[in-house]
């Protein structure tokens, strides 16, 4: 595949319907962020300029899947609508039992509730939020395997979202029969949404298979991850992305998927397996939660749209125009000396506010003092990634998290003046303190308090 011959990085659509962003005074700002709590997800959508909260369900959807969207079908059983999603998923991923749920995380309760004991280990290159918090919930113990890299933000490194090998085999052998499944996440989202090497998902597929036990998917990300294989990995370059995502799959039992990310669409999952024993528990669990297995939750229309998105996601075209969108943001963040995560990952920016910040110490939140800040400072929304979502994490990490086919170029140059004005008056941050917090996936929903 040739590269794109041009320095512009140009859309692969027009914009066809817009929708008003809100500018608020600073004095609202203030007063916004201290009715929330100091916590960025309390605040009312109105109250937002730029929002890189999270690239899950905010993406826009094509012409293509608004028009699927009228024709979906809504019958309780069997409907037109997933019969025309389960073949797209079987295309893509080969997997002979789809299920649809209504978000990633019900697939990840579904699985943590049927196949996981109370003891039980999962081994993943790093959990992200939902996924550790199903399996702890379910009494598993979430255990991450980093590759070294993935833990020094300024490192430049093609796969930094890689597993950890040798701690692979240790943790196999340590845990023996306890380890109840071994997943990796595509793209790494907790490390900086780094991608994983084919040779690295290879790597782990043969182990597993060696130990007998089950390899899945975060594949929530998984076009992306294809992408940069293609584009990274000697020996690529010739696969389409396809051929690369069917490759992906054929080396798993299975997989997770949040549909909200690449395949496009505002609300969405799959949970998918090879595993026959498997499947019937998820089925059974399914029925009792989320709905009949035809329909996982959704509506008709909501299958017909995720059917068009997740092929539209594997357009190379539109994959080259997403990492090179990421990559401008990433690099006009360096130039007015924001550090961020390098090299640039698929589908967000993260801001290193360890190294921004080095004068607030992890227990203080630095990186919620910086995603505050830029919110204060411009109305820009975004998420901590460190001591607050993660207790004991190793890195302090700011996610600006870019929704799919929605900002332009101006509004990214935006967010980096605004990030500039930041850089400037960082070391007068201050940390945060928690004043309130719920016993699971506490940044969602905690309250916070300027020290």
């Amino acid at each position: 595949m040739e590269p794109w011959p041009y320095r512009t990085i140009i859309e692969p659509f027009r914009i066809k319907a817009v929708e008003p962003i809100p500018f608020l005074h600073p004095n609202e700002r203030r007063a916004a962020l201290s009715r929330a709590g100091h916590n960025l997800f309390k605040l009312k959508a109105q109250e937002v300029t730029i929002d890189l909260l999270t690239d899950s369900g905010t993406g826009s959807m094509s012409a293509s899947q608004w028009a699927a969207l009228m024709e979906g079908d809504e019958s309780y059983a069997g409907s037109t609508s997933w019969q025309e999603l389960e073949a797209v998923v079987h295309r893509i991923t080969g997997f002979p039992h789809v299920l649809p749920v209504h978000q990633g995380r019900a697939a990840e309760r579904i699985m943590s509730r049927t196949v996981i004991p109370p003891g039980a280990v999962v081994l993943n290159n790093t959990h992200f939020d939902t996924t550790r918090a199903n399996v702890e919930q379910a009494g598993g113990v979430a255990v991450d395997l980093p590759v070294a890299e993935a833990l020094r933000p300024e490192v430049v490194a093609p796969f930094k979202g890689d597993m950890d090998l040798a701690a692979l085999d240790q943790a196999l052998e340590e845990h023996g029969d306890k380890v109840a499944l071994v997943m990796l996440t595509l793209t790494n989202n907790a490390a900086g949404g780094q991608p994983v090497s084919m040779a690295n998902i290879e790597a782990v597929s043969a182990r597993c298979k060696q130990a007998g036990v089950p390899f899945f998917l975060d594949a929530a990300r998984f076009a992306e991850n294809a992408w940069f294989i293609h584009v990274r990995e000697p020996g690529y370059d010739t696969w389409s992305v396809a051929d690369i995502a069917r490759r992906m799959f054929d080396l798993s039992d299975g997989c997770t998927m949040s549909a909200k990310k690449d395949g496009i669409v505002n609300i969405g999952g799959l949970l998918c397996t090879r595993l026959d024993g498997w499947a019937e528990k998820f089925r059974n669990e399914l029925i009792l939660g989320e709905g009949f297995t035809s329909y996982g939750g959704l509506a008709g229309r909501d299958l017909s749209a995720m059917a068009v998105g997740l092929t539209e996601a594997l357009d190379p075209d539109y994959l080259r125009y997403r990492q090179r969108s990421i990559a401008y943001f990433a690099k006009g963040l360096q130039q007015v000396g924001v550090p961020v995560v390098q090299p640039a990952g698929g589908h967000a920016v993260f801001i290193d506010a360890g190294a921004l910040a080095p004068h607030i110490p992890p227990a203080q939140l630095p990186g919620q003092a910086v995603a505050c800040a830029l919110y204060l400072e411009g109305g820009i929304r975004s998420v901590e990634i460190g001591s607050l979502m993660f207790p004991g994490s190793r890195l302090e990490l700011v996610r600006l998290a870019v929704p799919r086919r929605v900002y332009t170029q101006s509004h990214v140059d935006y967010v980096i003046e605004i990030a500039e004005s930041l850089a400037k008056r960082a070391p007068s941050l201050r940390g945060y303190r928690i004043v309130k917090e719920p016993p699971f996936l506490r940044h969602f929903s905690a309250e916070l308090a300027p020290l």
